[in-house]
């Protein structure tokens, strides 16, 4: 195989069924069982996704590209034609936690250009089509009261809100994950998920990373989702799985 060829199949985002017959990772796959799967979609909000939000430089190429806005949204109504249910970890910050007393770096960011931002958690002021809010294409699917809106988590994982306690109240075991960003909230969701023993496949056209001259968030992603998860997909097959469940 020339050098050429090599870098092109290295460089191809594989999902599913279209896996390379040489890779050296397993796949695990996941055989859904009605009942027991839910979707979960991490901040489905405007200062992600939208061209108004304060990341949309670094992350709106990639966004784009992948349909990341279309591909969240066809799960958001899948999951509620075929009635699965569907849980939010968004992201918030509110003015205590400008005081934190230090920060990594991508929370330094996301503080000094105020993602996310709300005036307190009893106080919904300006939150309608701020940074906060959600995309408005999705608030038909998530306020429509029957979709689970966990408590904000913190920093990148759900290990400061209750989506853990909302899954195992409903008795989900497995996730189909996608969400926001990719390398950043998506893949720390799944690292919490796997270790606390539920069963995770990622949709890895419906996330999308911040893209930079010196890193790419997306293709960590990637690597890291076929390293972890017991199966990545696309959109189309997630949605064809979910459609033959019985």
């Amino acid at each position: 195989m020339s050098d050429t060829q090599q870098s092109d199949m290295s460089s191809t985002i594989v999902y599913g069924s279209t896996r390379r017959p040489d890779a050296a990772l397993p796949r695990p796959g996941v055989k859904l069982r009605k009942g027991h799967v839910g979707i979960v979609v991490t901040d489905p909000q405007n200062d992600f996704l939208s061209p108004d939000g304060v990341t949309w430089g670094v992350v709106g190429k990639n966004v784009t590209e992948n349909h990341t806005v279309e591909n969240i949204g066809q799960l958001l109504a899948t999951a509620k034609e075929f009635e699965i249910p569907l849980f939010i970890s968004p992201h918030y910050y509110f003015p205590h936690d400008h005081e934190w007393e230090f920060e990594g770096a991508l929370e330094q960011l996301m503080h000094d250009i105020r993602m996310f931002d709300r005036p307190g958690p009893l106080d919904t002021d300006g939150l309608e089509e701020s940074g906060a809010d959600w995309l408005e294409q999705y608030k038909p699917f998530i306020n429509d009261g029957t979709t689970i809106v966990c408590s904000p988590h913190k920093v990148f994982g759900p290990q400061s809100n209750d989506l853990l306690l909302q899954l195992r109240k409903r008795r989900i075991e497995q996730v189909i994950l996608a969400g926001m960003s990719a390398n950043l909230c998506v893949e720390s969701h799944l690292r919490e998920l796997l270790e606390q023993g539920f069963e995770v496949a990622v949709v890895g056209d419906a996330t999308a990373a911040a893209q930079l001259p010196e890193y790419d968030g997306y293709e960590a992603a990637i690597t890291n989702f076929r390293f972890l998860a017991s199966d990545l997909w696309s959109t189309g097959e997630a949605v064809q799985r979910l459609s033959e469940l019985k």
